[in-house]
């Protein structure tokens, strides 16, 4: 776990003094005269009180910002959005400037941000691997499947991770667990470990369980199921089989994995039996219910968090909604964090989305849960 900044451990140790009903100035017994002392504080009391401070550093437009991760371009295309808007997460894709890890240049970008930046990557090995050139090749999930026993592919993750977090990587949007039989080079495909969920619960289990280790962030995709839909969401609306089909396969790894530390990533899916016509996972509060839940797929209640896939390159979403109503209609249904691939539109996202806190559309007191959330995935310490 990232180490909480001294700044915010100061403030929080200040908290536990006001809340600990002490008075350094007393001494002695109280006389018959002195009031008698009042009761402690609750363990609930204090942690809402100690909430409360790590909130209020935050105007309320950086608490909308907390809840936005963008692609950016460079280390100055980085340091810029993050220094004037304080955006929760950067990611860096096919798109970055490679000097931007490969120089050292994300503790820079870090530098800039009020609290723990994300600073994330999709790097899942095989063709969909960002920086190969910088750590070294591995095989697709499914080639992993077939040649290595999970155990080993733990001891290979834990050195690819300990690699990513010397880049500056903090979060890994890792490890695909959708369940496929798709030829490899389908849109899922050789991406999937297996067409078996046992043996993508394993294996996925095994790639979180080293992150974890090394204090990296890692994210199960596609929630809550790409394996079986029918095409590709960079290039259209995709239709999953009907939810009743996707729970004995497709959920199985969600239903085993939910407690293991990792945050979801929602596809852009149509799934009969659960989203609105024409309303995707990824912006549909019904899917983000049956995950936060667990009703109605025989899951524990999920309270980690819930990335959307990318709102800005895939046509899936993008032929359905602008960037910043994809990013509240997103927010309103239940994620914590909205991603999208450039930083052009960040001010204008987040005036909709201050606009949508004040009318109430967007409540201000989910944003808070989400903010708080996302403190706790990066390891912030929020309890005093």
């Amino acid at each position: 776990m990232r180490k909480t900044p001294l700044v915010l451990l100061a403030v929080l140790a200040s908290v536990v003094t006001g809340c600990s009903g002490g008075d350094s100035s007393s001494s002695g017994s109280p006389t018959s005269d002195a009031p008698a002392p009042s009761a402690p504080p609750s363990a609930t009391t204090v942690q809402r009180d100690c909430n409360a401070v790590y909130l209020a550093q935050f105007t309320p437009r950086q608490k909308l910002a907390q809840l936005l991760t963008v692609g950016v371009s460079s280390a100055a295309d980085a340091e810029q959005v993050v220094r004037s808007e304080q955006v929760g997460g950067i990611f860096v894709g096919s798109f970055t400037e490679k000097a931007f890890l490969a120089t050292g240049q994300a503790e820079q970008v870090k530098a800039a941000a009020k609290v723990p930046l994300m600073v994330t990557i999709d790097e899942e090995g095989g063709r969909v691997s960002r920086v190969k050139d910088l750590i070294g090749p591995a095989p697709s999930a499914r080639a992993t499947a077939e040649t290595m026993t999970s155990e080993e592919f733990y001891q290979a993750t834990l050195v690819r991770a300990r690699k990513l977090k010397d880049l500056g990587i903090t979060v890994d949007f890792a490890p695909d667990v959708d369940v496929s039989s798709e030829p490899d080079d389908a849109v899922i495909g050789d991406r999937s470990f297996s067409d078996d969920p046992q043996v993508v619960t394993d294996y996925a289990r095994a790639y979180i369980r080293a992150m974890n280790e090394v204090g990296l962030g890692s994210v199960m995709k596609h929630f809550p199921g790409h394996g079986s839909g029918s095409g590709d969401s960079h290039h259209g609306s995709v239709r999953t089989p009907p939810l009743a089909e996707l729970i004995a396969s497709d959920l199985a790894p969600y239903r085993e994995l939910g407690d293991s530390g990792a945050a979801v990533m929602v596809g852009h899916l149509d799934v009969p039996g659960l989203t609105t016509p024409d309303v995707p996972a990824s912006i549909s509060p019904e899917t983000m219910a049956l995950l936060r839940n667990g009703v109605g797929y025989g899951a524990a209640p999920f309270d980690g968090v819930i990335f959307t896939d990318d709102l800005s390159g895939m046509k899936a979403i993008t032929a359905r909604l602008d960037i910043a109503s994809a990013v509240q209609a997103a927010l309103v249904a239940g994620a914590d964090n909205a991603l999208w691939i450039n930083t052009t539109a960040v001010s204008q996202v987040l005036d909709q989305l201050e606009q949508a806190v004040t009318s109430g559309t967007l409540p201000s007191a989910q944003v808070d849960a989400s903010v708080l959330r996302m403190a706790k995935y990066k390891g912030i310490s929020t309890q005093c």
